[in-house]
Protein backbone atom coordinates (compact mmCIF):
# COMPACT_ATOMS: atom_id res chain seq x y z
CA UNK A 1 0.00 0.00 0.00
CA UNK A 2 1.51 3.35 -1.06
CA UNK A 3 1.68 6.07 1.11
CA UNK A 4 -1.36 8.82 -0.20
CA UNK A 5 -3.49 5.32 0.58
CA UNK A 6 -1.70 5.19 4.00
CA UNK A 7 -2.89 8.66 4.61
CA UNK A 8 -6.14 8.36 3.58
CA UNK A 9 -6.81 5.42 5.78
CA UNK A 10 -4.91 7.67 8.83
CA UNK A 11 -7.88 10.31 8.08
CA UNK A 12 -10.34 7.08 8.35
CA UNK A 13 -8.84 6.09 11.57
CA UNK A 14 -9.08 9.77 13.18
CA UNK A 15 -12.50 10.53 12.72
CA UNK A 16 -13.97 8.62 15.39
CA UNK A 17 -11.36 10.00 18.25
CA UNK A 18 -12.31 13.63 16.54
CA UNK A 19 -16.27 12.82 17.62
CA UNK A 20 -14.94 11.63 20.92
CA UNK A 21 -13.43 14.84 21.57
CA UNK A 22 -16.00 17.03 19.85
CA UNK A 23 -18.92 15.00 22.15
CA UNK A 24 -17.06 14.70 25.72
CA UNK A 25 -17.29 17.98 27.86
CA UNK A 26 -14.32 19.69 28.74
CA UNK A 27 -11.82 22.66 28.60
CA UNK A 28 -9.47 21.01 26.54
CA UNK A 29 -11.77 18.67 24.15
CA UNK A 30 -12.75 21.18 21.50
CA UNK A 31 -8.94 22.05 20.68
CA UNK A 32 -7.89 18.70 20.13
CA UNK A 33 -11.06 17.61 18.06
CA UNK A 34 -9.72 20.77 16.53
CA UNK A 35 -6.30 19.75 16.39
CA UNK A 36 -7.54 16.18 15.12
CA UNK A 37 -9.79 17.84 12.20
CA UNK A 38 -7.16 20.32 11.05
CA UNK A 39 -4.59 17.11 10.73
CA UNK A 40 -7.18 14.99 9.06
CA UNK A 41 -7.32 17.86 6.65
CA UNK A 42 -4.22 18.10 6.27
CA UNK A 43 -3.40 14.59 5.17
CA UNK A 44 -6.12 14.99 2.94
CA UNK A 45 -4.10 17.61 0.97
CA UNK A 46 -0.87 15.84 1.31
CA UNK A 47 -2.37 12.26 -0.10
CA UNK A 48 -3.41 13.88 -3.32
CA UNK A 49 -0.54 16.10 -3.30
CA UNK A 50 1.71 13.35 -3.40
CA UNK A 51 -0.38 10.84 -5.34
CA UNK A 52 -0.50 13.42 -8.28
CA UNK A 53 3.38 14.60 -8.07
CA UNK A 54 4.62 10.40 -8.01
CA UNK A 55 1.82 8.99 -9.83
CA UNK A 56 0.34 7.04 -6.93
CA UNK A 57 -3.25 7.25 -8.27
CA UNK A 58 -5.15 4.09 -7.63
CA UNK A 59 -8.70 2.44 -7.67
CA UNK A 60 -8.64 2.09 -3.97
CA UNK A 61 -7.44 5.98 -3.79
CA UNK A 62 -9.59 7.02 -6.12
CA UNK A 63 -12.66 4.98 -4.11
CA UNK A 64 -11.45 5.50 -0.81
CA UNK A 65 -10.24 9.65 -0.45
CA UNK A 66 -13.25 10.47 -1.12
CA UNK A 67 -15.34 8.72 1.23
CA UNK A 68 -12.89 9.42 3.71
CA UNK A 69 -13.37 13.53 3.05
CA UNK A 70 -17.44 13.03 2.98
CA UNK A 71 -16.78 10.69 6.32
CA UNK A 72 -15.11 13.57 8.36
CA UNK A 73 -17.16 16.57 6.96
CA UNK A 74 -20.31 14.65 7.54
CA UNK A 75 -19.03 13.68 10.88
CA UNK A 76 -18.33 16.85 12.16
CA UNK A 77 -21.67 18.37 10.79
CA UNK A 78 -23.50 15.86 12.71
CA UNK A 79 -21.78 16.86 15.81
CA UNK A 80 -22.83 20.63 15.12
CA UNK A 81 -26.45 19.13 15.03
CA UNK A 82 -25.86 17.37 18.59
CA UNK A 83 -24.29 20.50 19.82
CA UNK A 84 -27.17 22.84 18.73
CA UNK A 85 -24.52 24.89 16.49
CA UNK A 86 -26.16 23.83 13.18
CA UNK A 87 -30.04 23.33 12.20
CA UNK A 88 -30.52 20.18 10.94
CA UNK A 89 -31.91 21.09 7.88
CA UNK A 90 -29.07 22.50 6.60
CA UNK A 91 -26.76 19.37 7.76
CA UNK A 92 -29.54 17.38 6.04
CA UNK A 93 -29.30 19.58 2.67
CA UNK A 94 -25.58 19.08 2.85
CA UNK A 95 -25.06 15.57 3.18
CA UNK A 96 -27.75 15.43 0.68
CA UNK A 97 -25.92 16.87 -1.77
CA UNK A 98 -22.72 14.81 -1.29
CA UNK A 99 -24.56 11.59 -1.22
CA UNK A 100 -26.59 12.65 -4.70
CA UNK A 101 -22.83 13.15 -6.41
CA UNK A 102 -21.15 10.22 -5.21
CA UNK A 103 -24.31 8.85 -7.15
CA UNK A 104 -23.87 10.78 -9.82
CA UNK A 105 -20.33 9.60 -9.99
CA UNK A 106 -20.94 6.07 -9.71
CA UNK A 107 -23.56 6.59 -12.43
CA UNK A 108 -20.96 7.72 -14.84
CA UNK A 109 -17.62 5.15 -13.39
CA UNK A 110 -20.48 2.45 -14.93
CA UNK A 111 -20.27 4.60 -17.81
CA UNK A 112 -16.46 4.64 -17.95
CA UNK A 113 -16.42 8.52 -17.44
CA UNK A 114 -14.65 10.22 -14.20
CA UNK A 115 -16.28 13.51 -13.14
CA UNK A 116 -13.83 15.88 -11.98
CA UNK A 117 -14.70 18.22 -9.42
CA UNK A 118 -15.51 21.87 -10.61
CA UNK A 119 -14.90 25.09 -9.16
CA UNK A 120 -18.23 25.70 -7.61
CA UNK A 121 -17.44 22.42 -5.70
CA UNK A 122 -13.82 23.70 -4.61
CA UNK A 123 -15.17 26.92 -2.84
CA UNK A 124 -18.06 24.47 -1.41
CA UNK A 125 -15.00 22.97 0.46
CA UNK A 126 -13.33 25.52 1.27
CA UNK A 127 -16.01 27.35 2.87
CA UNK A 128 -16.91 23.59 4.57
CA UNK A 129 -14.01 23.51 6.04
CA UNK A 130 -13.26 27.11 7.36
CA UNK A 131 -17.39 26.83 8.75
CA UNK A 132 -16.13 23.65 10.72
CA UNK A 133 -12.94 25.17 12.04
CA UNK A 134 -15.02 28.36 13.04
CA UNK A 135 -17.70 26.05 14.94
CA UNK A 136 -15.35 23.90 16.46
CA UNK A 137 -12.87 26.83 17.92
CA UNK A 138 -16.19 28.46 18.87
CA UNK A 139 -14.20 31.95 19.98
CA UNK A 140 -16.06 34.33 21.73
CA UNK A 141 -17.62 37.49 19.51
CA UNK A 142 -17.34 35.94 16.45
CA UNK A 143 -21.41 34.21 16.62
CA UNK A 144 -22.35 36.19 13.51
CA UNK A 145 -19.08 35.37 11.51
CA UNK A 146 -20.05 31.36 11.99
CA UNK A 147 -23.73 32.33 11.08
CA UNK A 148 -22.39 33.52 7.70
CA UNK A 149 -20.03 30.49 6.83
CA UNK A 150 -23.12 28.28 7.78
CA UNK A 151 -25.20 30.08 4.91
CA UNK A 152 -22.42 30.82 2.86
CA UNK A 153 -21.38 27.11 3.40
CA UNK A 154 -25.21 26.24 2.78
CA UNK A 155 -25.21 28.57 -0.58
CA UNK A 156 -22.43 27.07 -2.13
CA UNK A 157 -23.56 23.76 -1.52
CA UNK A 158 -26.63 24.16 -3.53
CA UNK A 159 -25.20 26.15 -6.63
CA UNK A 160 -22.14 24.02 -7.00
CA UNK A 161 -24.88 20.84 -7.03
CA UNK A 162 -26.58 22.55 -9.65
CA UNK A 163 -23.55 23.17 -11.68
CA UNK A 164 -21.86 19.69 -11.36
CA UNK A 165 -25.03 17.92 -12.35
CA UNK A 166 -26.02 21.01 -15.52
CA UNK A 167 -22.32 20.30 -16.67
CA UNK A 168 -22.31 16.33 -16.53
CA UNK A 169 -25.92 16.26 -17.68
CA UNK A 170 -24.94 13.98 -20.57
CA UNK A 171 -24.23 11.37 -18.10
CA UNK A 172 -27.71 10.81 -17.57
CA UNK A 173 -28.78 10.91 -20.81
CA UNK A 174 -26.56 7.97 -21.22
CA UNK A 175 -28.82 6.37 -19.31
CA UNK A 176 -31.14 3.73 -20.60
Amino acid sequence: MNLPNKLTILRVCMIPFFVCFMLIEGSWNKWIALAFFVVASLTDLLDGHLARKYNLITNFGKFMDPLADKLLVCSALICFVDLHKIPTWIVIVIIAREFLISGFRLIASDNGIVLAAGIWGKWKTTFQMIMIIMLIADIPGLELLEQILIYISLALTIISLIDYLYHNRSVLKEQK
